[in-house]
């Protein structure tokens, strides 16, 4: 392990000398940048109607104009003019743009719900008022009046979340396409000035050619976005003000599900409503106020269905749209400045998951009876502070989620279980920016604190749970193609003896495990605390590119409480990943790119738990397919999850490859085809294959379906743990593992109906079959080896009845016999929502949703598509029907 590291560590020191004779020769070969170009705002002195017509006096002087292509041909002038102004009066920014087009009969016009940058033509309009050089907003339109606004941050991250509320109009005429936008002031955040500068860039799609170009450009082989931004001057004489918003909604649900004879709480149908409101206050011209009360989320997507066989929470996005808006400044903790993120075999961890927020109740009722336990949470109220103040980039949430019971009728009387603590938590993100972002650093606070009131969620929960970590950046030249980031921070939580005893064991640390040397179970503690950073280094521009990272995770590292972190029980991580991109067309590819490199995992004992090589290819044909494809090799390592608190198990070594493929997205007709094999030499394979095929028939109408299949056999995957003082080869307990034979079939279909950009019909839908058998169950007869001793074979023997199998692994020998459920499953779902979303006035929505969810587990063990599809349709299902109307009003 020494030696590894220390390799890797002279390579990326070695690395790190790269930037300084860079520098030299860039000084010495290449030509200085252009000229940051201006752009001049004009004050309006008569009002301006948002019709595309552009009309008014004030778009009558010059424009400005000069385009230039990243695609297809970088660096070549735009095949078509664009004329763009920029005005403004007291209240708001105005922006009109001429997109000349030689044959107006090909402007590609699509209808698009808010922020679907569908396939069509697009204008695109982006502003730093800041001018910090780092973040900003973006707002476009296409010909269709299908609207996209974005925030800006990290100069090359996007946020489609935030939804700004301003105007925008588009006409298509003998000459092109026109455009006008009103963007009122206080829908931007900068700080009060007499006169101001601000970044400003132009973009236009050409969808017919596939052609983007803009006004300020940035070569496809150099980094960077905002930081390339224009010069915008003018504007004077204006008052960022404050802003209050204020968003009541009124919600009614009708929950239709089968009825249970004698559960009372299963009668067949319920009726439910609920009121609340959302609130924004522009505490300062540069901060905002975000503030939900009560809120509900009854119209955002289902979740899809998945079979998870691993010791290991499945991760799912965040939907609500309370914590997406504005999650940017959290969501960038550790890559400021990094466009080249690898995360090869590393499990990043997420300080911040807003998912935890508002999530099911952990508890359970332990009482016998008919039992109703909530689903979710309630969220008593939420807050959000973002913005800027004296330099630094703030964030800052703050919520409290209620007590939840699970009711409980035993023979008709009526009781109640707390299966949820009343809970407050907190998060606080803090950033600065060096030099126009040059440099920064920042830091990232967490907390959460429960009302444990019962012995069984004290068993649970931990009580509080903190944690604290700074993050920074540099760039190590001045086109910011060399880059160096980091992060280190630690958690602690605090709990009951048992809560601890029980975290300690669990699968995000294994301190129970018997052949470690570096951990140990402390059975009387009430606290954990462990830490974690990582430090990154890239070349980023330019056609050579460059990425390594070495990062660690001590073993009580958890951040679980209120962020993601799916394993900390190793790491040691590092990677080295070597490229080249070819930015300019060819006889093939139009662009293309190609990284490989190494990459290793140790836990803290110095055991390798994991290792490879890769190779990656990423590009584009001449006719603009797209495709990238992966090989990756796996010596043979030792796991130290395997076993699930067990000794170190082997793991042969594998091959990966991966491949994707899509067509022309020009076309009405669009396919991917996606494919992956990881297998195993004699000791399993798995693969997964899926085709999508995305049709537009009409400019407003767009279905995608395609189904998805998966095989994956497995000797060792995981079954059950026997404690046996007389199995000393495994330090006293059985580790038992079984052959699994797993099939899944499944499809996603998605309808997007677009009847104007204000009125959208979505829907969604998900059937999903998953069938494991398992057969020659076996044991780890010895650790960090591939040795199993398979029940039925050498003298042992295996039964089957009733559901379970009884195992005596020596026959007549002195074990005792133990037995373990059968393992074999048929999972069997359909889940699907359909949406129609109104927004009767800006910013004011109507919301109608119906939401099934249908299920089935019979025949576990036994795939037949034909039979299991017609269990599927036929089972009982839960329909959920709902309206939801909010108003704003603007004060």
């Amino acid at each position: 392990m020494k030696k590894t590291i220390t390799t890797a560590l002279a390579l990326l020191f070695i690395t790190l000398a790269l930037p300084a004779a860079a520098k030299e020769k860039t000084k010495r070969q290449v030509p200085a940048q252009p000229e940051q170009k201006v752009v001049r705002a004009i004050r309006a002195e008569g009002p301006i109607s948002i019709d595309a017509l552009l009309d008014e006096p004030v778009w009558k002087g010059p424009a400005s104009n000069g385009f230039t292509q990243s695609d297809p041909s970088d660096g070549s002038p735009s095949s078509e003019k664009t004329d763009v102004w920029v005005a403004y009066d007291d209240k708001a920014l105005y922006v009109a743009a001429s997109c000349h087009d030689s044959d107006p009969k090909a402007i590609i016009s699509r209808l698009g719900r808010r922020d679907a940058e569908v396939d069509s033509d697009w204008f695109v309009f982006a502003i730093d008022p800041y001018y910090d050089r780092r973040s900003g907003y973006r707002f476009g339109i296409n010909p269709a009046g299908s609207i996209m606004d974005e925030v800006l941050s990290n100069d090359v991250d996007d946020d489609e979340s935030w939804d700004g509320v301003w105007e925008g109009k588009a006409h298509i005429n003998s000459q092109g396409w026109t455009l006008e936008m009103k963007i009122p002031f206080h829908q931007l955040r900068f700080p009060k000035k007499n006169e101001y500068i601000w970044g400003v860039n132009f973009s236009r799609v050409i969808k017919r050619k596939n052609e983007t170009a803009a006004f300020s450009w940035v070569p496809k082989n150099e980094s960077g976005y905002v930081s390339r931004f224009a010069r915008l001057e003018g504007i004077s004489g204006i008052k960022p003000g404050t802003h209050l918003e204020i968003l009541p909604y009124a919600v009614g649900q009708a929950q239709l599900r089968p009825s249970e004879q004698g559960n009372p709480f299963e009668t067949g149908h319920k009726a439910l409503g609920n009121l609340g409101f959302d609130l924004k206050f522009g505490l300062k011209s540069n901060l905002t106020l975000d503030a939900t009360v009560n809120p509900d989320f009854g119209q955002v997507e289902v979740d899809p269905a998945v079979v998870n066989l691993s010791a290991y929470e499945t991760f799912y996005e965040e939907k609500r749209p309370f914590f997406i808006e504005g999650a940017s400044i959290f969501n960038g903790f550790g890559r400021g400045g990094m466009q080249m993120n690898f995360n090869i075999n590393w499990p990043n961890p997420t300080f911040f998951y807003s998912r935890r927020v508002g999530r099911a109740p952990q508890g359970y009722v332990s009482q016998s009876g008919y039992a109703a336990v909530p689903d979710r949470t309630t969220i008593l109220g939420a807050t959000k502070v973002t913005g800027k103040l004296g330099g630094w980039n703030i964030g800052f949430i703050s919520a409290l989620t209620a007590a939840e019971y699970g009711e409980i009728d035993a023979s008709g009387q009526r009781l109640r279980e707390e299966v949820e603590p009343f809970s407050t938590l907190g998060v606080f993100r803090a950033q600065k920016d060096i030099g126009q972002g040059q440099r920064g650093f920042g830091v990232l606070a967490t907390g959460i604190s429960r009302d444990l009131r019962t012995d069984t969620l004290s068993g649970l929960l931990n009580k509080n749970a903190f944690s604290l970590a700074l993050d920074g950046w540099s760039f190590l030249d001045e086109k910011r193609n060399y880059v160096i980031v980091g992060w280190f921070g630690g958690t602690r939580v605090e709990g009951s003896v048992q809560d601890i005893l029980r975290l300690q064991n669990s699968s995000m640390h294994y301190f129970q495990r018997p052949d470690a040397t570096h951990v140990e179970v402390d059975p009387q503690a009430t606290s954990l605390s462990g830490w974690g950073g990582r430090l990154s280094f890239a070349k980023q521009g330019g056609n050579f590119l460059f990425t390594a990272a070495v990062g660690a995770l001590s073993p009580g590292f958890d951040p679980n409480d209120i962020g993601f972190q799916f394993m900390s029980s190793y790491k040691i991580n590092f990677h080295i990943i070597p490229g080249y991109s070819w930015t300019k067309p060819g006889r093939v590819f139009q662009q293309i790119v190609v990284l490989g490199g190494v990459f290793a995992n140790y836990d803290f004992q110095g055991n390798k738990v994991w290792e490879g090589s890769l190779l990656f290819i990423d590009g584009t044909f001449r006719n603009f397919w797209r495709f990238n494809a992966m090989l990756a090799h796996n010596p043979q390592t030792v796991s130290n999850v395997l076993t699930r608190g067990g000794p170190l198990a082997l793991i042969p070594w594998g091959w990966q490859v991966d491949f994707k493929l899509e067509t022309d997205s020009r076309r009405p007709v669009i396919l991917e085809g996606n494919s992956t094999v990881y297998t195993r030499p004699d000791f399993g394979q798995e693969w997964t294959v899926s085709t999508f095929l995305r049709w537009k028939p009409g400019s407003n109408l767009s279905l995608s379906a395609g189904p998805i299949l998966s095989r994956e056999t497995n000797p060792i995957q995981w079954v059950t743990i026997v404690h046996d003082p007389l199995m000393t080869a495994t330090f006293g307990s059985r580790y038992v593992f079984g052959h699994i034979d797993q099939r899944m079939v499944a499809t996603e279909v998605r309808l997007n109906w677009t009847f104007t950009p204000r009125l959208t019909l979505q829907a969604y839908l998900q059937p999903f079959l998953a069938v494991g058998r398992y057969n020659r169950f076996k044991e780890l007869a010895k650790p960090k080896s591939l040795d199993y001793n398979v029940y039925g074979e050498g003298g042992s023997t295996i039964a089957y009845a009733d559901g379970s199998y009884t195992i005596d692994s020596d026959g007549d020998g002195p074990a005792a016999a133990f037995s373990f459920g059968d393992p074999d499953f048929n999972v069997k779902s359909l889940r699907g929502t359909v949406v129609l979303r109104w927004e009767y006035l800006p910013g004011s929505l109507l919301y109608f949703v119906w939401t099934q969810n249908r299920a089935d587990y019979a025949h576990p063990g036994d795939f037949r598509l034909r039979r299991d599809l017609g269990d599927l349709l036929t089972a009982p299902g839960d329909n959920i029907f709902l309206i939801k109307v909010s108003y704003r009003w603007s004060l």
